[in-house]
């Protein structure tokens, strides 16, 4: 699914792996893959125990990424770690590139909305019980063999979850013990269990603003090191 279009956009300018980004450079010509689509959410952490940054939403343009909006984010009150190692319960926020399959919410789905948008409800649940066949699933209403204690009832989450995106991190083939339940979220009080988290209005616009239509993906990652952002 994925392809390697933004590194071919700008490949004289892709610096080392590891290496902060060019800033002369929008941020997703420097990465080594954007999804394959027109449209590109970064966020951004200064480094690996960073708890907040910064999150982009970009437009590729006549063959350039444009930004569209950007805000100050949150991450996960443990830092960052390699999606590909990250243990759950470690709230901890994956670094990596990964698809957005839905977005759902308390409140309505803000005007202009074209993403698939799923209402929460009073059983609306989220699976994150590693024994159970719906594990990183939406489930409603919650299954018997899905505890309620390895799980989050959305409702609770009023102000979080008045508009969220799914982070397709280890959703399509779920790994047990990796992670579940990892959203584009509102702000809450702070730093977040794992998930990415921008202010309110800036959460409405970035769904005005995605087109499932532009595969719209969103990359992961720090400025610099392993887990740099441009790896992806």
């Amino acid at each position: 699914m994925r392809h390697r279009r933004a590194a071919a956009l700008a490949l004289a300018s892709v610096p080392l792996l590891g290496s902060a980004p060019d800033r002369a450079a929008p941020l997703p010509a420097l990465m080594s893959d954007t999804g394959g689509g027109s449209q590109l959410i970064t966020a951004l952490a200064p480094g690996t125990g960073s708890t907040s940054g910064t999150v982009t939403w970009w437009d590729l343009r006549n063959g350039q990424w444009v930004e569209a909006g950007s805000t100050r984010a949150r991450f996960g009150a443990k830092g960052l770690v390699e999606g590909t190692s990250r243990r759950q319960g470690t709230s901890t926020t994956p670094t990596g590139l990964y698809d957005l399959p839905f977005a759902f919410g308390v409140k309505a789905a803000p005007r202009g909305t074209a993403y698939k948008y799923r209402p929460v409800r009073r059983d609306s649940w989220w699976c994150q019980d590693n024994a159970s066949r719906s594990y990183n699933r939406w489930t409603e209403p919650r299954p018997a063999d899905c505890r309620a204690a390895e799980s989050e009832h959305l409702l609770s989450y009023r102000a979080q979850y008045a508009h969220a995106l799914v982070i397709g991190f280890n959703y399509r083939n779920p790994v047990r013990g990796r992670g579940a339940g990892i959203f584009l979220h509102v702000n809450g009080r702070g730093a977040t269990a794992g998930c990415v988290s921008v202010p309110a209005d800036a959460m409405r616009r970035i769904l005005a603003w995605a087109e499932p239509a532009a595969q719209p993906h969103l990359g992961v990652g720090t400025t610099s090191g392993r887990t740099a952002i441009t790896r992806y």
